[in-house]
């Protein structure tokens, strides 16, 4: 018993090697072919089984979905009571059966056709073995992909593991290479994962930065007591220094106590434009909040301004802000 957990993983894992295999050698072209259909598809990538196909066939369609191809997961037996609607010229259907011969999903068959849609089938047929058995689904398909494994890792051959293992890491590969041919690139990713964590660590400055009323400003005129209200009122510890709308200089909390040791109460006789820093540190809005936190650390500094091509200020993030990206 001890050995049984080990030998599924080996069984699983040679299934596999073998689909890799496959897939650099005679099931190239028909890999390719069923790319090509994916990402010319003008509608919505539709994916369907039954059973533990169906699992796969949902997680291959979230797969999709989250890495730039609109997809969705359609039930065999919900769309022969209506659901079918849902699929439409201009689609894509990638059917999964282990046997190739579900019952259910051969019935949709007529409907895929008459609406000229392109079917992709992954199926447990021996399709790069010469002299093969081709099953029905497989044969329909406009593009035939080969899920065949040795063995079932279960110790009866029966429940479906290493057949359903290969089907999706099959459909892994196909949406993986479709988003690379796309040319899906991370601020995609992050655009379509608002929520959760990857969401939060993939976040904008736009998102997290303090603007409009909320943004602590001063003029280069503007009196010390003056600055020290702002900066006291929008609680961020720092103040923009803008001539119009363009950041000019920021002053800080720690360049008004070095003012104070130095200069003591003088301090509330100058302006803002006498004890600004001319320089600040900025980025811009549509930079990732990691590269905010970075360009801090790197600095050791709490705040950026966030300025627009032209200098114009757009609004203010601090480190607090980042807090709830959970990426401090």
């Amino acid at each position: 018993m001890k050995n049984t957990g080990e030998n599924v993983v080996r069984i699983e894992a040679e299934a596999l090697r073998a689909l890799a295999d496959r897939i650099a050698g005679p099931m190239a072209e028909a890999f390719n072919r069923a790319l090509d259909l994916l990402y010319e598809c003008k509608g919505r990538v539709v994916v369907t089984g039954m059973g533990k196909s169906g699992i796969i066939a949902r997680k291959i369609a979230a797969t999709l979905s989250s890495t730039g191809t609109p997809a969705l997961y359609l039930h065999p037996v919900e769309a022969l009571h209506g659901d079918l609607g849902m699929v439409v010229r201009g689609d894509v259907v990638v059917a999964l059966s282990a046997s190739g011969e579900t019952e259910e999903i051969l019935r949709l068959l007529a409907t895929i056709k008459r609406l000229q849609i392109p079917l992709i089938s992954m199926t447990g047929d021996e399709l790069c073995a010469p002299a093969s058995r081709v099953s029905t689904l497989a044969e329909a398909a406009d593009v035939a992909l080969d899920c065949s494994v040795a063995k079932e890792a279960c110790s009866l051959g029966l429940a479906p593991t290493a057949s359903t293992t290969a089907m999706l890491a099959l459909g892994d590969a196909l949406a993986v290479s479709l988003s690379e041919r796309r040319g899906f690139k991370e601020e995609d990713f992050a655009d379509l994962h608002p929520g959760g964590k990857l969401g939060k660590r993939l976040a904008r400055v736009e998102a997290l930065m303090h603007s409009g009323d909320a943004l602590p400003r001063v003029t280069p005129k503007t009196k010390m007591p003056d600055v020290i209200y702002e900066m006291s009122r929008k609680k961020l510890g720092v103040t923009a220094v803008v001539e119009g709308e363009k950041l000019i200089g920021i002053i800080s909390d720690g360049d008004l106590r070095r003012l104070l040791e130095k200069r003591g109460k003088d301090v509330l006789d100058l302006t803002a434009a006498d004890c600004m820093t001319r320089t600040p540190r900025t980025i811009a809005a549509h930079e990732f909040a990691a590269t905010a936190l970075a360009l801090m650390e790197e600095k050791k500094i709490t705040s950026l301004m966030v300025v627009n091509g032209s200098g114009k200020l757009e609004g203010i993030v601090h480190l607090h802000d980042l807090w709830s990206t959970e990426l401090v």
